[in-house]
């Protein structure tokens, strides 16, 4: 009986688990570029009270064990990279990577982080940075008499200046894919580093060798479904209920067996 306490007590903390990355998924519905993540389950160690193949004693073969698991465990939480849709903002400093890639940036400590958060911003020196003040890698500078900004869809960025009439090239985005994005560690506002599980990440220019396209003026919305995230939700409350409900049944089994008199 104490058995099931404790497996019952498994499934609920899974649950609570699945319940809190669903929570997280939601609470970032509006978050640009966010990209949600699923929790996987494993069964745990199992005791074997009786294999299967070993004879009885009436010289035949059990076909099958008897065997008696012990609950369940978060084994892994799956970060999807399915692409959000793109948002108009006419915004021309906003950018959308159409397909593969990630925006590089600079932290302050010098580390290269990856991002697909494309609203990007001046700072005083009119370097494009980011929300967080992150330079944007390669280096962008925006000249201060530039009257306009265009950034084509292979990562070219051009200005207008007064009195010129063509537009003059001051930079070109580069943007970098995994082998397996998935592996990426997140570090919050939007932003990922490598792992030796995500393997290291290759930089090409928008729109050649598989990289995909920059599209100046949208913004990529979070990939996070909200029907679909209450569904795993009620779900997930169920089944909390259910193991739960488990552990009283086992309690009160207990409970009779306690109160057993010769």
């Amino acid at each position: 009986m104490l058995r099931a306490l404790w497996t019952a007590a498994s499934g609920m903390i899974a649950q609570q688990h699945n319940i809190d990355i669903i929570s997280n998924n939601l609470s970032n519905v509006n978050t640009t570029a966010f990209k949600k993540s699923r929790a996987e389950f494993q069964d745990l160690l199992y005791q074997v009270i009786r294999p299967a193949g070993i004879t009885n004693n009436f010289g035949t073969q059990y076909p099958t064990p008897i065997e008696v698991g012990h609950g369940v465990r978060l084994a892994a939480t799956t970060k999807s990279f399915l692409q959000g849709s793109p948002v108009e903002t006419n915004n021309p400093f906003d950018l959308a990577i159409q397909g593969d890639g990630f925006f590089m940036v600079q932290l302050p400590n010098g580390q290269i982080a990856y991002t697909r958060d494309g609203s990007f911003k001046i700072d005083a020196q009119g370097n494009l940075v980011t929300s967080n003040g992150y330079l944007v890698q390669p280096d962008i500078v925006i000249p201060p008499e530039a009257q306009r900004v265009s950034i084509r869809e292979n990562g070219d960025v051009l200005v207008s200046l007064v009195n010129e009439t063509e537009a003059q090239l001051v930079g070109q985005l580069h943007i970098v894919k995994f082998a397996n994005p998935a592996g990426l560690e997140s570090i919050g506002n939007n932003l990922y580093v490598e792992t030796e599980s995500s393997g290291q990440p290759i930089e090409g220019i928008p729109g050649y060798e598989g990289m995909g396209t920059i599209l100046q003026g949208y913004l990529e919305a979070s990939n996070v479904k909200v029907i679909e995230e209450m569904i795993n939700l009620i779900t997930s409350q169920r089944a909390y209920e259910i193991n739960a409900r488990a552990i009283q049944t086992s309690d009160d089994m207990l409970g009779i067996a306690n109160d057993l008199k010769r």
